[in-house]
Formats: C-alpha cells, sequence, structure tokens
C-alpha cells in the first residue's frame, strides 16, 4: 500500500470502530465497503474479521443468565453452513462479481437504516434458518453479516437486556467459527494481513475507547440514519467500481 492508502485506511478505521463504540454495531459494514474501493476483498475481509472479532471480546459484558440460548442453538448450525459458503465464494469468485454483490447489499441496507424500515411484528422460528445461512454467507463473503441476525433476534426477544446478551454471545460464536473457518481455507494465512491487523489495533481500540466518550448530541435514531447515509454513498461508489474498473 502507498502511504496515501495507509492513511486513508487509519481514516476509515477510525470511522467505522468511532460508529462501532457509539451504535453497538456498523464497523463491518462502513470499513469493507469503503476499504474495498481501493484494496482487494481477500485482503479487506480477513483484516475485518480480526479487528471485529477483537472488538467483539473488548465490549464483550455478557450477562449470561439473560441470553436466550435456545436462540441461539437454532442460528449456529446455520450460521456455521452459510460461513463455509461465503468462504468459499470469497476465495473463488472474481472480484467484480463480489464488489456488485456487496454494492447492492450496502445500499439495501443503506436505504434501511435511512428510512427507519422496521416491524414489532413478531416472526416464527421458520426464519431462523435463512436468518442464519444469510448472516454466516454475508458475514465470511463481505465481513457484515450482522444485519440478519438482528433483524430476526429483535422480532424474537422483546427485552432489551435478553437482547444484548444474545447478540453478544451470538455475535463471539459467529465470529470464532469465520476465524476457524478462514484459517482452514487460507485466507487468514497472509502475513500482509496480520501485520495491517496489529498495525490497526492500537488505531482501533483507541477508537472505541474515545467513541465511549464523546457525546455528539445525537439519538440512536439520527445516528442509524447518518451510517444509512454513508452507505447509500459507499455502496454508489462500489457499484461504479464494478462496473468501470
Amino acid at each position: 500500500m502507498s502511504g496515501g492508502q495507509i492513511a486513508l485506511l487509519a481514516v476509515i478505521l477510525l470511522v467505522a470502530y468511532l460508529v462501532r463504540s457509539m451504535t453497538g454495531f456498523g464497523s463491518a459494514l462502513v470499513s469493507v465497503p469503503l476499504l474495498a474501493l481501493f484494496l482487494p476483498l481477500k485482503f479487506v475481509v480477513p483484516l475485518t474479521l480480526l479487528l471485529d472479532f477483537t472488538a467483539s471480546i473488548v465490549m464483550s459484558g455478557i450477562h449470561f443468565e439473560r441470553v436466550k440460548w435456545n436462540e441461539i442453538g437454532v442460528l449456529i448450525p446455520f450460521g456455521i453452513l452459510g460461513a463455509v459458503l461465503g468462504t468459499k465464494l470469497l476465495a473463488d469468485m472474481p472480484a467484480t462479481p463480489m464488489l456488485m454483490m456487496l454494492a447492492g447489499l450496502v445500499f439495501i441496507f443503506g436505504v434501511r437504516s435511512v428510512f427507519d424500515f422496521h416491524s414489532d411484528k413478531p416472526v416464527t422460528r421458520a426464519w431462523a434458518a435463512p436468518a442464519a445461512l444469510t448472516g454466516g454467507t454475508v458475514g465470511a463473503l463481505f465481513g457484515a453479516g450482522g444485519p440478519p441476525y438482528v433483524i430476526y433476534l429483535t422480532h424474537r426477544i422483546r427485552d432489551k437486556n435478553d437482547l444484548r446478551a444474545t447478540f453478544s454471545v451470538l455475535f463471539f460464536a459467529d465470529g470464532m467459527s469465520r476465524v476457524v473457518i478462514f484459517l482452514i481455507a487460507g485466507l487468514l494465512m497472509n502475513t500482509q494481513v496480520w501485520t495491517a491487523y496489529f498495525a490497526s489495533l492500537p488505531l482501533m481500540l483507541g477508537a472505541l475507547y474515545l467513541g465511549g466518550r464523546i457525546q455528539v448530541g445525537l439519538s440512536q435514531s439520527q445516528m442509524t440514519r447518518l451510517v444509512g447515509i454513508l452507505l447509500l454513498v459507499s455502496g454508489i461508489s462500489l457499484l461504479f467500481k464494478a462496473l468501470y474498473a
């Protein structure tokens, strides 16, 4: 990477983990599409996985008595199957189709965030399999598999403390499974990825620390919309890159 690319990578990671610290989500959704504009996905996704997994450990404050283990037990097996499929696609698929898929995915989540599309209607457990398969596949392929899990569980668990605890365990287990699968597939056997990870670690930890103390004067809804606008812009930029690079 050139000096300019290293500086841009640092700025993107700083913003991504400030968002993660202030909102509890969004680091991969912010960082992956922006980094993919000038770096290959086979470098970006493993790097983001390592940083996000570390952030999950640092931010964990799990109240195990509140975890809905019956939901976790259904989601994890399908999530692992999805992660295997996503890893296979990441290793074998050409760059242009992956960038177009990522652009579409990011654009959809951007629209959902900007316009705050949601419903309080409960869903049946029959949706666990497609949600986990989608989350596992998208997580391994693009590093941003959280939204399908979030959408499903917010329609299953009403208590916010139970929901937060369940998310913490689920994302830890999901991250761990992807680390193992990426190691087996050889996607983490890359000295450049590990060099970038250790170099980025102080920046990520600093961003998490700062984000917990910054008062930006925005509500959760306003912050979500702001992230959505960023996703829309990055999704459109990715699409242009895929079509005209």
